[in-house]
C-alpha cells in the first residue's frame, strides 16, 4: 500500500516538474511523509527524478541557459547542498518534518498571496539560494527557494523550465552517488523497477500540458494545494512529536 500511494504521487508530483520545471520532489515528499519515512521516500525520490530530467535536459539543451547556471546558481547551490547532506544525520525525523511542513506554507503561501514579488539584490538572491542548496541537501527539494530566487531573471517559460531541470539533474545526481557511496540505497533496486514506470506516465502528462495549459492558473492550484498538505503535514508531526 505504502509504494501504492508513493506511485500516485510520484506521477502527480512529476507530472507538475514535466510542466514547470521544478516541484517533483517537493510535491511527492509532502504526500509521501503522510504515511511513510521522509528520509526514506527521499532515498527512492531523488534517483527516480534522474530518469525524467536526464531525458527531458537533453530535449531542451538548445533553451539551457549556461551562463546563469555557471556564475549565479550553481556554486551557491552546490555549497549549500553539502552543506545540507552533512546536516541530516544531526536532525531528529520529527523536527524534519516540521521545518519541511514550514517550509512548504511559508513558500506556497507567498507564491499564493505574493504573485508580484520585488525583485531581489544580489547579495540576498545569492543567499537565497544558498540557502535552497541547503534545503535540497536536508530534504532534496531546493525548489521552492531556489524558484522564489529567480522568478525575475527575466527567462522565458521554456528557458526557465529546460534551465531549473537542468539544476535538479546535476544536484540529484550528486546526491545520488553519496547515496550509493554510503550505501543507503542498497536493496532498493526492486522498488525502483516498480516505481519507474509513474515517473514515465507522469512526465508525459506534465509535457503534454506544457502547451496546452495557462501555467499561472495551474500552477496556483498546485501552491494552494501544497499549502493544504503543508499544513497537514505540520500538524501531523506537531501530534506525533
Amino acid at each position: 500500500m505504502v509504494l501504492i500511494g508513493l506511485g500516485a504521487a510520484i506521477i502527480f508530483a512529476f507530472a507538475v516538474e514535466a510542466m514547470t520545471g521544478f516541484g517533483s520532489i517537493v510535491i511527492a515528499l509532502t504526500i509521501a511523509a503522510l504515511f511513510m519515512d521522509i528520509q526514506q521516500a527521499m532515498l527512492l525520490l531523488v534517483p527516480l527524478n534522474l530518469l525524467m530530467t536526464s531525458v527531458m535536459v537533453f530535449k531542451l539543451r538548445a533553451y539551457i541557459q549556461l551562463n546563469l547556471l555557471a556564475k549565479q546558481i550553481l556554486p551557491p547551490m552546490l555549497l549549500g547542498t553539502m552543506i545540507g547532506a552533512l546536516l541530516t544525520p544531526y536532525f531528529p525525523a520529527q523536527l524534519t518534518k516540521v521545518l519541511f511542513a514550514l517550509l512548504i506554507i511559508w513558500f506556497a503561501g507567498r507564491a499564493i498571496w505574493q504573485a508580484s514579488a520585488m525583485p531581489l539584490s544580489k547579495p540576498v538572491q545569492l543567499s537565497v539560494i544558498g540557502g535552497a542548496g541547503i534545503t535540497h541537501g536536508l530534504f532534496a527539494s531546493g525548489g521552492p527557494l531556489l524558484v522564489y530566487a529567480m522568478a525575475r531573471s527575466g527567462l522565458d517559460k521554456t528557458s526557465f523550465r529546460a534551465t531549473l531541470l537542468t539544476i535538479w539533474l546535476i544536484l540529484n545526481s550528486c546526491l545520488t552517488l553519496w547515496f550509493l557511496i554510503s550505501g543507503q540505497l542498497a536493496g532498493q533496486l526492486g522498488h525502483f523497477l516498480m516505481l519507474a514506470p509513474c515517473v514515465l506516465f507522469g512526465a508525459l502528462i506534465g509535457n503534454y500540458f506544457h502547451h496546452i495549459i495557462n501555467q499561472t492558473q495551474f500552477l496556483r492550484l498546485v501552491f494552494i494545494t501544497l499549502l493544504l498538505l503543508g499544513v497537514l503535514l505540520c500538524l501531523t508531526a506537531l501530534w506525533q512529536w
